[in-house]
């Protein structure tokens, strides 16, 4: 197998042990992107709407990064901080980004610290001619 790593500096930095992404076996797999902004590292945005713009943002910057798009992505992980609350404002926003036939998805609630929503992907690479 494989394994080829992917960056970007459009996206923010991994904070521990990890890659932005790994291309492998004709798949991308995204770790959780935050609305973190990829240059000061600070949260970008207090509402659910504003934290899931820079989270999608930031991983349409590591999809490009490997030549893809949402168009490509066939699953997403998407946990936020207060699921009742917030699933709404997310899934709203969260839908300006991609179309139909739409991503798989799971949404979990999970504790985030001080931010509201994390998003990872896996996509399709298409094979190249």
């Amino acid at each position: 197998m494989l394994r080829q790593q992917v960056t970007t500096e459009l996206a923010p930095v991994p904070a521990g042990p990890y890659s932005q992404a790994i291309a492998a076996n004709g798949f991308l797999y995204t770790a959780g992107q935050t609305p973190h902004h990829p240059v000061t590292d600070e949260t970008v945005g207090a509402t659910i709407e504003e934290q899931t713009v820079q989270a999608m943002e930031n991983l349409a910057a590591v999809l490009a990064a490997h030549g893809l798009d949402f168009s490509h992505v066939v699953k997403t992980t998407v946990h936020l901080h207060h699921p009742g609350r917030d699933f709404a404002g997310f899934n709203a926003t969260y839908e300006r980004f991609v179309e139909s036939p739409y991503p798989a998805r799971t949404t979990v609630g999970s504790f985030l610290g001080d931010f509201l929503v994390e998003i990872d992907a896996v996509a399709a690479i298409p094979e190249r001619a």
